[in-house]
């Protein structure tokens, strides 16, 4: 039987919800002084998306701290990010609970990101199974392929960009796995990595176009204009860094039984946890 499969970006989710709720300094807070905005704003986002794309089954993947393998490969990856606020501290582990209060798996592993558990699992399950993966983070369109979907979450609840096999090229110009040499080619600020000095995004488009990949540009590369020949040549290394890091891993060492992910809970079990954050009646919002 053919399930479809909701993996969540569970730190997307949270960061957007925080971010919404507290742009005028209010911060929620249960009877203990412990915020709960993040987690609120959470929960109206994942029963919007659960409403939306009508998921069997449901898996919420996390960053586990902000060391992985990438750091290791470029000490200067996210290192422009600041702290988290302190208000939002607190609610990393208490979502956490919630989303188990509601039967559904948290998966992490250190050292690795969200995204590469999430692309593990959405290539594990599409074989059989229809995947949506429900984020913020353009990354992960990678990922798109037959069985997968992205669903980008744009400014407020209920507002989807989703991206598929049949309408990726028509919406992006590339083809999904292109995103990584893109990437590879004009780097990604918001990851703090630079790609090809002096080479942005429509260059780096227009490249991938005549060349399909990286490996292929640089088997032409006399045939490039000096211009970019030369900030190539002179990127080599950052340019195949890049590539690296932006490469979502798919082969992390993770699995979720899918009989653990059928979406069913407890309601008593969820209405207690609601109700030790002092979210009233908010169990009536999952239905």
């Amino acid at each position: 039987m053919k399930h479809n499969i909701l993996l969540v970006d569970g730190m997307a989710l949270l960061f957007r919800g925080f971010f919404a709720t507290s742009f005028r300094g209010n911060f929620m807070k249960n009877n203990k002084g412990i915020p709960t905005n993040g987690i609120y704003q959470f929960l109206r986002y994942f029963n919007d998306a659960f409403e939306t794309f009508n998921p069997s089954h449901v898996i919420c993947c996390w960053d586990m701290g902000s060391k992985t393998f990438r750091t290791e490969l470029y000490d200067g990856y996210k290192a422009n990010r600041s702290a988290p606020p302190e208000e939002l501290v607190p609610q990393f582990d208490l979502v956490k609970e919630v989303v188990d209060a509601l039967n559904t798996p948290n998966i992490g592993l250190e050292n690795y990101e969200a995204d590469d558990c999430i692309g593990t699992l959405a290539k594990n399950y599409s074989s059989n199974h229809e995947v949506t993966i429900l984020t913020g983070d353009q990354d992960i369109l990678q990922l798109v392929d037959e069985g997968i979907q992205v669903a980008i979450m744009r400014k407020g609840i209920g507002n989807y960009e989703v991206y598929n096999t049949e309408n990726f090229y028509e919406k992006m110009g590339i083809l999904p796995k292109q995103i990584i040499d893109l990437k590879g080619l004009m780097g990604d600020t918001s990851d703090n990595y630079p790609g090809v000095k002096g080479i942005g995004e429509k260059t780096a488009l227009k490249l991938l176009k005549e060349h399909e990949t990286i490996d292929q540009l640089l088997e032409n590369i006399d045939q490039l204009p000096k211009g970019v020949q030369t900030k190539i040549k002179a990127n080599l290394d950052m340019l195949n860094l890049s590539r690296n890091l932006a490469e979502i891993k798919c082969d992390v060492p993770i699995s979720c039984e899918l009989d653990d992910a059928l979406w069913t809970y407890d309601r008593n079990k969820a209405q207690q946890k609601f109700d030790e954050l002092e979210f009233n009646h908010l169990v009536k919002l999952l239905g």
